[in-house]
């Protein structure tokens, strides 16, 4: 008789009520090889059923046994894994797949059914004027943002105000997202480590970099990385930022740039152009990436490095809110040549995959600092 059809006489005596004699005959079935070939075509679950491994492994009537056999042991220790095996409905996973990604109209609809009260009692929707300035800005300043409008204006700030949550998965998913475009990874990657760095973040952990700006700043990113039409243009200026000469922390730079907007978003620099398409967010992710580009043109054309970060960031913030519908033209007139193919930020520029050999050791001025440190002893935002 084959192996087969010994495993199905086997079962077939289980099932007739004779699992006592497998019981009181422990040391017979151990010492005899052929009956445990006969149990490995019986399933581990027949045998639980039958009580089988627990005649095979426990006492009775004082015996103990002499030899271990592992065959029965592995079988044991396997049914008891799958004994213990639940599904996994409370480790937080949310309905969205793992790695997927998350546009930016999404991102914002997240904080838009978020209760941000909190948050928004630490806005200040305008520059508050007195004085001299008070009546120039009423004569000769840019008109007031529409009432209707100002709603929205107070979302872009009140998200300005929110940190980074490493505990929210949406603020995970926008910065792997960020991170995967970017890099053209196809991975999840962790939320602190130094591959962070590579993006220009100061850090390991990106939310030591967003003061100043808050989590708005990762999403203009968002929204830089996940526009059809600005992509090509990120990932210009991200090449840019690794230029064995000319680079610079391309998170950091962005994050300044953020701050530029905040500042004319509240100075009403932006409130003209709000008014006339009705919108706030659309305008102001215009203007970001509108600076942004003209930053990257500069630092280009004009070979800037890290140390010239305060100098150039200074003049970038009084250009934008001095001239804001200029910026806003660039960048049209730019994106309808990308949509062309005839549009270049770097030309035929090399540009280097990786950091200079001393890019860690520079330092970088941003928005904040130019005023109070000089070029000599700039230091990191």
């Amino acid at each position: 008789m084959n192996e087969r059809s010994c495993s199905v006489g086997t079962e077939n005596k289980l099932r007739d009520g004779q699992v006592e004699s497998v019981s009181a005959g422990h040391s017979s079935l151990y010492k005899d090889s052929g009956a445990l070939m006969a149990f490995r075509g019986v399933p581990i679950s027949e045998l639980k059923n039958h009580g089988i491994l627990q005649a095979l492994t426990t006492e009775t009537n004082g015996w103990q046994p002499g030899v271990v056999n592992l065959e029965v042991l592995r079988a044991q220790e396997e049914w008891e894994v799958v004994g213990t095996i639940h599904p996994d409905t409370e480790c937080g996973v949310s309905s969205q797949q793992p790695g997927q990604l998350i546009s930016f109209s999404e991102a914002l609809q997240h904080f838009q059914t978020l209760d941000l009260s909190s948050f928004k009692k630490r806005i200040q929707p305008t520059i508050r004027r007195t004085g001299l300035a008070a009546l120039r800005h009423c004569l000769f300043g840019p008109p007031k943002l529409h009432q209707d409008l100002r709603e929205e204006r107070d979302l872009v700030l009140t998200i300005a105000q929110c940190g980074l949550d490493s505990q929210d998965p949406m603020h995970g998913r926008v910065l792997r997202t960020i991170y995967k475009k970017l890099t053209g990874s196809k991975f999840d990657c962790a939320l602190h480590g130094d591959h962070w760095e590579d993006l220009g973040f100061q850090g390991a952990n990106p939310a030591t970099d967003l003061r100043g700006a808050g989590f708005l700043a990762l999403l203009h990113l968002l929204y830089l990385v996940m526009d059809s039409r600005t992509l090509l243009m990120a990932q210009e200026i991200f090449r840019l930022s690794h230029h064995h000469i000319q680079q610079f922390p391309f998170c950091l730079m962005s994050v300044n740039i953020t701050r530029i907007a905040i500042q004319a978003l509240r100075e009403e620099c932006l409130s003209r152009e709000c008014n006339r398409r009705q919108k706030v967010i659309p305008v102001v992710n215009s203007f970001y990436a509108a600076t942004f580009l003209h930053l990257a043109r500069v630092w280009r054309v004009q070979q800037r490095t890290i140390s010239d970060s305060g100098f150039v960031l200074k003049d970038l913030e009084i250009l934008a809110k001095k001239s804001p519908k200029r910026l806003l033209k660039t960048l049209d007139v730019y994106l309808a040549q990308v949509s062309k193919g005839q549009a270049s930020l770097l030309g035929a520029q090399k540009c280097s995959g990786s950091q200079g050999p001393h890019s860690r050791d520079l330092t970088f001025t941003g928005v904040c600092d130019a005023q109070s440190q000089s070029s000599e002893s700039a230091g990191l935002i």
